[in-house]
C-alpha cells in the first residue's frame, strides 16, 4: 500500500465529506460504506490480495453508523440474511 494512503489512514479522525451524500442525514452514507467494506473485502480476498485498503471503508462506517446497527448487520451477514448485495 502506498505511503500516502497509509498516512491518510493513520491520521484518520472521522468520515470526510462524500459528494454522493450531500444531505445532513448520513444513514445512506453509513450503509453504503458498510457495503463497500464487505464488497472490497470479498473482492480482494477472492483475488488473494491484501485487504488492508478496505480498512478505510470500515473506519468510515463505524464512525457514522450506530454500533447497534453494526452489530445487527454483522449478525445478519453471518446468518446469511443481510439485505444488501455483497
Amino acid at each position: 500500500m502506498s505511503d500516502v494512503i497509509e498516512e491518510k489512514i493513520k491520521n484518520y479522525r472521522t468520515a470526510p465529506f462524500d459528494a454522493r451524500f450531500p444531505n445532513t442525514n448520513q444513514t445512506r452514507n453509513c450503509f453504503q460504506n458498510c457495503l463497500d467494506f464487505h464488497r472490497c473485502n470479498k473482492a480482494l480476498s477472492d483475488k488473494g490480495q491484501d485487504v488492508a485498503p478496505c480498512d478505510w471503508y470500515q473506519r468510515v462506517y463505524k464512525s457514522l453508523c450506530p454500533m447497534s446497527w453494526v452489530a445487527k448487520w454483522d449478525d445478519q451477514i453471518e446468518a446469511g440474511s443481510f439485505p444488501g448485495k455483497i
